[in-house]
């Protein structure tokens, strides 16, 4: 979405559209960005007393993101993609990091708004529906051994792996792939023991389907929910380091912004 509003701001500011030195694109440079100075009213909402009883939350945070990419928009419109002085560029380089790095920092806090205590609660439902707490009487995948034994043994690498940095970050970017082999390696083997199983009972087909879907349904979540407890740590410190990053190339916009109002005002 971001690549085709960015090809459709390119084609909106060809010379044959739209001239670079007319009324039209100053009040679009205008419109941008009064959007991206209204956006500061999200931040200013969580700190300022007076301000924290207006309106929902969620309602302020959702015009934060629209704000957000539709200022920027405007603002790359208005550029023409051509950096007339410095400043300017200090200014346009500033911004694409800013809403770059806003980016990023929403995919990061999807992956941490529902809090650890939400996902232990469900890897702990799971855990108990699939037969992995050997307190239960009996598992609920006991004809399945070997997928057991795959699902406990990636929990137990992941849910205490090495909490340093190259730890988090492994968990970010390798342990998706390993619960992605992990779930193909025990739904072949559920396959496979599950097809050995129906011929020796006689199950119809329909049968023999039933608990194949129902086996790799268990093992799907179970393995999702022990990558987002695995994760949830990694994300929160990432989302920490993000703030740091974020916020100078903020402060950098703002500043350059303003000599660049000024300086094509007096200038």
């Amino acid at each position: 979405m971001l690549a085709a509003l960015i090809l459709l701001a390119w084609k909106v500011s060809r010379p044959d559209v739209l001239d670079a030195g007319s009324d039209t694109n100053y009040w679009i440079g205008v419109a941008g960005a009064t959007m991206m100075l209204v956006l500061f009213a999200y931040p200013l909402r969580k700190y300022v007393r007076f301000m924290r009883g207006l309106g929902k939350v969620k309602w302020w945070f959702w015009m934060h993101l629209f704000l957000g990419v539709a200022g920027p928009w405007l603002i790359l419109v208005h550029s023409t993609f051509r950096i007339g002085s410095l400043n300017a560029g200090v200014a346009l380089i500033s911004m694409g990091i800013v809403v770059g790095s806003g980016v990023v920092g929403r995919f990061i806090h999807l992956r941490i708004h529902r809090g650890l205590h939400g996902e232990r609660t469900s890897l702990a439902d799971l855990s108990r529906r699939a037969g992995l707490i050997e307190s239960e009487a009996r598992s609920l995948l006991h004809y399945l051994p070997t997928v057991e034994e795959r699902l406990l043994a990636f929990e137990a690498r992941q849910l205490h792996a090495s909490k340093s940095w190259l730890g988090h970050l492994r968990t970010v970017t390798v342990v998706p792939l390993l619960r992605r082999i992990t779930y193909l390696r025990c739904i072949t083997e559920a396959r496979r023991r599950l097809r050995e199983i129906a011929a020796k009972r006689q199950w119809s087909p329909k049968e023999t389907e039933r608990r194949e879907r129902r086996a790799r349904r268990l093992t799907d979540r179970y393995l999702n929910a022990v990558v987002r407890v695995a994760q949830y740590t990694a994300y929160e410190r990432l989302f920490a380091l993000w703030h740091l990053a974020h916020l100078p190339f903020v402060y950098m916009l703002i500043l350059s912004a303003v000599v660049h109002v000024f300086a094509v005002h007096a200038y």
